[in-house]
């Protein structure tokens, strides 16, 4: 289990799986922060916490994206 869990540690910077990704962290990201924080941002009311949460909504499907592909490799090399 520790092995795993190094494993997808270094997998968050592995140059195989970033680009992806990345792609995928804009595209979504952008559509929840739109969702999520749109009608603050039109009207002048984002907070700190708000930029905050706007942040974690780009990196969440960042490291899912991640977790995605690493256990895919891990399952087809074991």
């Amino acid at each position: 289990m520790s092995n795993l869990i190094k494993g997808y540690f270094a997998s968050l910077v592995n140059p195989k799986f970033t680009p992806t990704a990345l792609k995928v962290a804009l595209i979504i990201g952008s559509i929840l922060f739109a969702i999520n924080h749109g009608s603050a941002v039109l009207q002048g009311k984002m907070t700190r916490d708000r930029w905050i949460s706007g942040g974690l909504t780009y990196i969440v499907p960042y490291l899912v994206n991640i977790h995605g592909q690493f256990i895919s490799r891990y399952r087809r090399d074991k």
